[in-house]
């Protein structure tokens, strides 16, 4: 208001996630005047154009933002298909396999193929394929192994090529195009329906929407055709034809084009949303995991009830994917199981599979969710030794701030859990968490059994990011040891009454978890948002990783500290049948191959304009950002360098649209090679600074064009 010293804002509008205010310092659960965002907004009414696949921090935009959310949807999906030299690896591969006489000939086109791809990293030979004299020798490699290998590779490049990315941005109030209607529905029904089907589909959907647009005139004998179609038993399907097993299938696509055509219902939000009308509610999530629930858009979205997780589909998965986390570490560390692993337990992933993450902190621990009759869960038991057949692991359990705020009736019934664990009747030979308790009280360390960590209270956010987003530091362990300053606030029951404001520093117990950490476990819930796509992912998960591993002892026979692995989960499809378990390098090549690298998922950001080259600057940063905290291919480097920065006629579009986004990933492959991530050729390193000079120079002019 103007007499309070404002301008007279009538509303605010924020357009797309996430903003700043609701990150502010102040309460977590109800602002008060010492809050941030309450005292810069104070009775503005805020209408906030939020993503429909993103009900965690949703649920801050409102709780401290005080938003009014209007729902927008999700980029159509691409498949990432197969280019330059990955195709033409394709088809070698596939005249090998189908050939007899000339195969032993194609051996090296295969390996040179391979190596210009760099896909020897994605896919390391199990077998020498070097002489004596170290030098390239295929002919000595068994035709069986050779065979094996080259299968392994097909269907790795098939996967590639299969693999789904958002493809450019969504635009606002935006009707979808009949090719991006297939795409969502290409991507949805995952080859269960063909194109033609799909296509017959959305030519059905203009059809009813012209007889929709009649309907008033003809209505009566609309009513009574169907009136007489009912009662004689029609048993056509939607084209008209006999009804087939596909019939339920092509309804359900009728109903998605329908909701997403009504994509236009976003802009009538903001509308009513600014008239002071009432902005209909939906649950948020994605199309692919969620399904029809999450359309149309244009919505105040809502998450789910903290009290019923997690759910029974979610406990079947994070059971199944505990069981693969613990065999595959036996598996590459001669049958031990790990002392210790760190879940990170992020309000996004854990809304969206309804608490798969939380299902794996109970099933590595030895545990399972007790629920009373209404379906609330009420108690995380202890599963008796001689059930569970193996050892208790300890678990560091790392909350982002919205789980912490969002979820404090998971966070006291996890934190009673592992102290009832730390005093249990049991050998610590069997039980971890009771093991490093005792070290630890050993110590005269103060309550050993927290194992809960996140940030200070009120505050998110492990300013990672912000670090590598300046530049502004010098060896990668300090990156671990910025999560960790971050981090040291222990949560739950036993912290000062339990609660959000309840967080206690417990360095010493952190110290002790992340020395004891062999690898830590990240959930990825949707296309959308992969490890190389935002910040979060490597400056949380990644300097967690760097954290654990600044506190390992060197290894005398290599003179290096142990690494720490990181598992990460790919849960888009909610499915329980198979649950992937990747390491992060391969997670990372894969996303790299199929989006960052690709030259469809670059040309529909560059058809995006400013926005679009934005994005392209925000991953070159998080490149970095793995380079330092885990492990980045020279390739990936390499294929960046020559598709964003040394392709003239992409380094003119990037510039045109976004002239710091350009200057900014030139920087980034400066600093890469500069700090060591990157291997090139002095040749390249010169272009590179000269077009970062052209740059700064077209920065500065457009800086003092606007005075």
């Amino acid at each position: 208001p103007e007499e309070k010293g404002g301008f007279g804002t009538d509303a605010v509008v924020h357009l797309g996630m996430h903003g700043t205010v609701e990150w502010l310092p102040g309460q977590p659960l109800g602002n008060d005047r010492q809050s941030w965002s309450d005292e810069l907004l104070g009775g503005t009414p805020n209408i906030y154009v939020y993503a429909a696949n993103n009900p965690s921090e949703s649920i801050l935009a409102k709780r401290r933002g005080y938003g009014t959310l209007v729902s927008y949807d999700v980029p159509p999906y691409g498949r990432a298909g197969l280019y330059l030299e990955l195709a033409n690896l394709k088809d070698l591969v596939n005249e090998y396999r189908s050939g007899e006489d000339s195969r032993s000939d194609l051996r090296d086109a295969i390996w040179g193929s391979c190596d210009r791809a760099g896909m020897t990293a994605d896919l390391p030979f199990s077998f020498s394929v070097e002489n004596s004299k170290g030098e390239l020798d295929l002919s000595s490699v068994k035709v069986e192994d050779f065979d094996a290998w080259v299968a392994d590779l097909s269907n790795y490049l098939v996967t590639l090529e299969e693999r789904l990315f958002s493809c450019g941005l969504h635009t606002l109030g935006g009707q979808p195009t009949d090719k991006e209607l297939l795409s969502y529905l290409n991507a949805y029904f995952d080859n269960k329906l063909t194109v033609d089907e799909l296509e017959d589909v959305i030519a059905l959907s203009h059809e009813e929407q012209k007889s929709t647009e009649l309907q008033p005139r003809n209505s009566f004998l609309s009513w009574l055709q169907s009136f007489a179609d009912n009662f004689m038993g029609d048993n056509s399907d939607i084209s008209g034809t006999q009804t087939s097993d596909d019939e339920p299938l092509k309804e359900e696509a009728l109903k998605i084009v329908e909701l997403l055509k009504r994509n236009t219902e976003e802009m009538d939000g903001v509308l009513t949303a600014l008239n002071g009308g009432y902005v209909k509610p939906c649950p948020g999530g994605d199309l692919l995991r969620d399904g029809t629930s999450v359309l149309p858009t244009g919505r105040n979205i809502h998450a789910l009830d903290p009290y019923r997780m997690p759910s029974e589909g979610a406990w079947t998965r994070g059971q199944r994917a505990a069981e693969e986390i613990l065999r595959q570490h036996q598996e590459s560390n001669n049958g031990a199981f790990p002392e210790t692993i760190a879940v990170t337990l992020w309000g996004l992933d854990t809304i969206k599979t309804r608490g798969e993450a939380i299902a794996i902190v109970l099933a590595l621990v030895g545990a399972r969710p007790v629920k009373e009759g209404t379906g609330r869960t009420v108690n995380f038991e202890l599963v008796p030794l001689e059930e569970l057949g193996r050892p208790r692991v300890d678990v560091l359990a790392s909350l982002s701030g919205i789980f912490r705020d969002s979820f404090a009736n998971i966070v006291d019934l996890l934190d009673d859990m592992f102290e009832r664990a730390s005093v249990a009747e049991e050998s610590p030979d069997m039980n971890y968490i009771k093991k490093h308790c005792l070290d630890l009280e050993a110590t005269g360390t103060e309550r050993p059994a927290a194992r809960l960590f996140s940030n200070p209270p009120g505050d998110y956010g492990s300013m990672v990011n912000e670090v590598v987003g300046n530049g502004d530091w010098d060896e990668t362990e300090s990156l671990g040891e910025i999560w960790r300053g971050r981090n040291t606030y222990a949560y739950g029951r036993s912290e000062g009454g339990g609660g959000v404001r309840s967080g206690t520093a417990r360095p010493e117990v952190l110290d002790k978890l992340l020395s004891t950490t062999e690898r830590v476990v990240q959930e990825i819930d949707s296309v959308e948002y992969g490890l190389t796509d935002i910040q979060e992912y490597y400056s949380n998960t990644g300097a967690l990783k760097k954290a654990a591993e600044n506190r390992k002892q060197v290894d005398p026979n290599s003179g290096a500290k142990k690494k720490v692995a990181v598992s990460i989960i790919e849960a888009f499809g909610g499915s329980d049948e198979k649950v992937q378990v990747k390491d992060v390098e391969d997670v990372l090549r894969m996303e790299y191959r199929s989006k960052f690298l690709n030259p469809k998922w670059r040309d529909a950001m560059l058809e995006q304009g400013s926005g679009g080259a934005y994005e392209v600057s925000q991953r070159m940063t998080a490149m970095v950002g793995w380079a330092a905290t885990a492990e980045v291919d020279n390739f990936v480097f390499d294929q960046a360098a020559e598709r964003y920065a040394l392709d003239e006629e992409v380094a003119k579009r990037l510039q045109k649209n976004n002239p710091e986004a350009f200057k900014n990933v030139v920087r980034r492959l400066l600093e890469a090679n500069g700090r060591g991530m990157w291997s090139t050729d002095d040749e390249t390193i010169e272009k590179l600074r000269q077009l970062y000079s052209d740059a700064d120079d077209l920065v500065e002019q457009v800086a003092s064009s606007f005075g």
